[in-house]
Formats: structure tokens, C-alpha cells, sequence
């Protein structure tokens, strides 16, 4: 889904077991498609069973990641619980329907859903990063919250604008297949992810990300 990556409370020291906890499942669903991903020249019937059976390892995986934050760190954030509820809603519709358009639209409208809640919680004047989040970055201020919301918002706005342009079709047919899609969701939408991410970082130290770990060091204020 490419929602904001949570950073664990505990430390540096389980920042792997976040990544784990975030990006694992996607990991599983696309070994198991991959794994069952019919050769070049199937039939679409087979390329959409092996969505399938990749969106019902991506829904085990993502229970089980929820579970193990609970366990292993203590915890687990609203956007957590948020992600995994939309993964297991909108993969049973996908389970159900088994439909070609309606997997290569899904991501669309989660991102657009995503993209609403942020918005709506902007214009009621409140940073929903910030809660989705528990806080995660330390020390950031209202207004980096709020920076973040609105340009995360944008972004989902994108990422639905860019899922669409692959899903144009001529004739009735796709431009972009089904395997070259869903080639794009690993190396084109989750770098772009972890590309925004990281030049977010000036920003939000400007606002005082990581500002009271500092302060235990140098004793000094932080700057705006």
C-alpha cells in the first residue's frame, strides 16, 4: 500500500523489526505470486489465480505482522491496525470477485481512501499523521505533523495517478500487463515511497525531529 512507515518507539535497536512488521507481508505476497505467476503467453485466468493466491499469503502475512508488533514490540500503531484491516477487506473483495480490473484498480482507490482521510482530517484542522502514527517521530512539532499530512496526502493523490496511467488500455485491452504491473508496485512504487520519505528528512528535523535525544547530549534548544 505504501502508507507512511512507522518508526518503533523502542529505539533504533528494533528499527529492522519495523521495517519487517511494515514491508514483510508485501514481501510474501510477491514470492507467492511470483511462485505461481504462469510463463509468458498464459491465459489471464492464470495470472489472476496467482494474484489470488498472493493476496491470501499478503492477508496471513499481515494478521501475523500485526500479531507479532503486539508481541515482540509492545505494540501496534493505529496506522497498523488501519493498513491491515484495509489489506484483508479489500483482499476479500479481490478473493471474491477474482476480477482482473477490480485488482488493477484496488491500489487506486486505496491510495485515494488514504488520501481523503488526510485531507479531511486537514481541512478539521488535525495532523491524522500524527495519531495514525502514535507520535513515531520524535520530537517533530505540530507543524511538521502537519506538513507531513498534507504532503503525504498529495502523494497518495499521485500514486493514484500514476496506477491509473498503467492501467490505460487500447482497444480493450491493457497497455501494461498484468506481470509488468505488478513488477511496477516492487520497483517503481515502493521507491518512489522511500524516496519521499527521505527527502521529507530536512524538513522534519527543521521542526524537531529527534530534538529531545539531542537535548540529553548537548543540553541545547532546538532550532526552528
Amino acid at each position: 500500500m505504501n502508507a507512511p512507515a512507522s518508526t518503533p518507539k523502542s529505539g533504533p535497536k528494533s528499527g529492522w523489526l519495523n521495517l519487517l512488521v511494515d514491508y514483510g507481508p508485501l514481501l510474501v505476497f510477491f514470492l507467492v505470486y511470483r511462485h505461481y505467476a504462469p510463463g509468458k503467453g498464459a491465459h489471464g485466468v492464470q495470472e489472476v489465480t496467482a494474484v489470488i493466491f498472493g493476496t491470501m499469503a499478503f492477508m496471513a502475512a499481515s494478521i501475523a505482522a500485526l500479531v507479532f508488533s503486539k508481541l515482540r514490540l509492545g505494540h501496534v500503531s493505529p496506522m497498523l491496525w488501519l493498513t491491515t484491516a484495509m489489506i484483508v477487506g479489500f483482499g476479500a473483495i479481490t478473493i471474491y470477485t477474482q476480477d482482473p480490473e477490480w485488482i488493477r484498480h484496488k491500489p487506486t482507490a486505496v491510495y485515494l481512501l488514504f488520501a481523503v482521510i488526510l485531507f479531511a482530517g486537514l481541512w478539521r484542522g488535525k495532523a491524522l499523521l500524527k495519531t495514525l502514527l502514535e507520535a513515531a517521530f520524535e520530537g517533530l512539532d505540530d507543524r511538521g505533523w502537519w506538513l507531513l499530512s498534507r504532503n503525504w496526502a498529495v502523494f497518495f493523490l499521485f500514486l493514484a495517478a500514476l496506477n491509473e496511467g498503467l492501467n490505460l488500455k487500447h482497444q480493450g485491452q491493457f497497455y501494461v500487463s498484468m506481470e509488468t504491473w505488478i513488477a511496477a508496485k516492487l520497483w517503481l512504487f515502493m521507491p518512489l515511497s522511500f524516496l519521499f520519505t527521505f527527502v521529507h528528512l530536512p524538513m522534519l528535523m527543521r521542526h524537531g525531529l529527534g530534538a529531545p535525544a539531542e537535548d540529553e547530549i548537548t543540553g541545547g534548544t532546538p532550532h526552528d
